[in-house]
């Protein structure tokens, strides 16, 4: 091959910081995305070399792919812009990489594992926010209890989100709510349960949402029960149980397509300002059937500024041949302590 990494989607709002960081690191990725005024612009900016390259047609996705020894997607939604990328990286002998949050999604890229170690191709999907700090904390709960049967992570803090990050909840919109029970996963209603998590300043209501860890932590731990939970306002939880019958016109496609419009209008991201004062915390708990249990405790910066530090290293990792090839998570590809080689994370036992 080539050239090693090619960042896809690097224009939009966690890409452009995923592509800066990147540069600051030494690497020299080349850009890539649809719209090739808005690629052309940031390469010039970088100093990158860029491709226009959207996903229509699989033997060119995999002509391009097949340059490069492995692609970050930062593209959001991912249920677009993932299954053409894999799909291709997989034929073309290409390790891929993306910061996906989307269950369906990961289920999917978890399913050609087999494919992938055939090829000898890494999968390595979720090295952002959502799935980094939780899949870690997932890891490293279950090492302190390897008898677990239930895994329970909750976040509070998340009070910054991009257009792409907007857009990947409006797909989960028709899902409703989704846990994993005895191994699979279940769908459930908007805020079909709620508990009340102390993450360091006392108590707070949350509830259950149906966000990538119900995918990946089963991987990471071997759990077959878990749950995952966010802080929202209390009028937050009312709305979402008011809304259950409509769940299924989520799905349509031009109340998508609306909505879409709408968060590409309504939302920019947040300034560097913003981010440097926002903080998350997350709490994670396993039990065994025996009644044993552990706890802990994760505090990290914003998530961009962490999904900008953590999917570069997982890139560099995997451009260094550390990662194996095969459907992988973040906590099996680093191990649970990875999250804490990065500023400002830390954690903290409970039990």
């Amino acid at each position: 091959m080539g050239d090693e990494l090619l960042i896809y989607g690097s224009y939009g709002y966690a890409g452009a910081l995923i592509a800066r960081r990147a540069v600051d690191e030494g690497l020299s990725p080349t850009l890539a995305g649809r719209d090739a005024k808005r690629i052309e612009e940031q390469a010039l900016e970088l100093g990158c070399e860029h491709r226009a390259l959207s996903l229509e047609h699989p033997e060119v996705i995999e002509r391009e792919v097949g340059a490069f020894d492995a692609v970050l997607n930062c593209a959001g939604p991912f249920s677009n812009t993932a299954e053409p990328l894999y799909s291709a990286c997989l034929r073309a002998g290409t390790d891929y990489l993306d910061i996906a949050g989307e269950i369906d999604v990961l289920e999917a890229i978890a399913e050609r594992d087999r494919d992938a170690e055939s090829a000898d191709v890494t999968l390595l999907p979720g090295v952002g926010f959502d799935v980094v700090p939780t899949d870690c904390l997932a890891g490293y709960l279950e090492t302190r209890l390897p008898s677990a049967t239930r895994l329970t992570l909750a976040m509070d803090g998340l009070g910054t989100f991009s257009p792409g990050t907007i857009k990947a909840i409006i797909e989960e919109l028709p899902r409703s709510g989704a846990i994993r029970e005895d191994g699979a996963i279940r769908t459930v209603p908007a805020a079909w349960r709620t508990r009340q998590f102390d993450f360091g300043e006392g108590p707070k209501r949350a509830v259950t949402v149906p966000w990538g860890d119900v995918s990946t932590a089963y991987y990471a731990t071997g759990i077959p029960n878990i749950e995952v939970y966010a802080t929202v306002p209390e009028l937050a939880i009312g709305l979402m149980r008011r809304t259950r019958p409509l769940a299924p016109a989520f799905g349509s496609k031009p109340f998508q397509w609306a909505l879409k419009r709408a968060a590409d209008a309504a939302f920019s991201g947040p300034t560097a300002d913003e981010r440097a004062r926002s903080v998350t915390r997350i709490r994670g708990e396993v039990e065994d059937d025996d009644g044993n249990w552990a706890a802990a405790r994760l505090l990290t910066p914003d998530t961009y500024d962490v999904t900008a530090h953590t999917a570069v290293e997982a890139a560099k990792r995997t451009l260094a041949g550390e990662v194996g090839a095969g459907f992988q998570t973040p906590a099996t590809a680093f191990g649970p302590d990875f999250v804490l080689e990065f500023d400002g994370v830390e954690r903290e036992d409970l039990d």
